[in-house]
């Protein structure tokens, strides 16, 4: 079976990534959507809470799993016995940046392949950091998220602003 990882911090889902994902699911036999501790980041969201959101944000894609890890993705690829690495490409600095991962990716497991993929038109200019900053400043991120994950940010942000 040709299992595909899509990994990402996810802080919070987007429409955009959500997109990638129903993609990135009609090419695949399965895909793991691989989301990262990342404890060096300032996430909004808990790994367990953004692992939530995207599984329920992908309820009905039969194919696809969601499942947090921690440490290098190679080794999370290995245990989930997945040979490709999916990767959205929004401008020429995240080539930059994926193509100096791709390289590291397969130096360190030469079997892991990577597959781009851009984002559909109407998501080019999104990101999670943009729709956290428009959420911390009040304004409106309904276009921007899965209907579950704008009541969460909602939620989120509503509590950071009563401190």
């Amino acid at each position: 079976m040709q299992t595909a990882i899509y990994p990402g911090t996810f802080d919070p889902v987007t429409n955009g990534h959500y997109d990638l994902i129903k993609r990135a699911s009609s090419m695949f036999e399965r895909l793991v959507v691989a989301v990262a501790a990342s404890p060096s980041k300032n996430t909004l969201f808990s790994l367990e809470e953004r692992v939530s959101l995207l599984r329920e944000t992908c309820v009905g894609l039969t194919n696809v799993s969601v499942e947090g890890f921690s440490g290098l993705l190679v080794d999370f690829a290995e245990q989930q016995q997945g040979n490709i690495l999916v990767r959205g490409l929004r401008t020429t600095m995240d080539f930059e940046y994926e193509f100096g991962l791709t390289t590291m990716y397969r130096r360190l497991n030469p079997k892991l392949e990577s597959v781009f993929l851009t984002p559909s038109e109407e998501f080019a200019f999104l990101s999670s950091t943009l729709v956290r900053e428009v959420a911390i400043h009040g304004g409106d991120i309904g276009d921007f998220v899965p209907s579950v994950v704008y009541q969460a940010v909602l939620t989120k942000t509503d509590s950071m602003n009563s401190l």
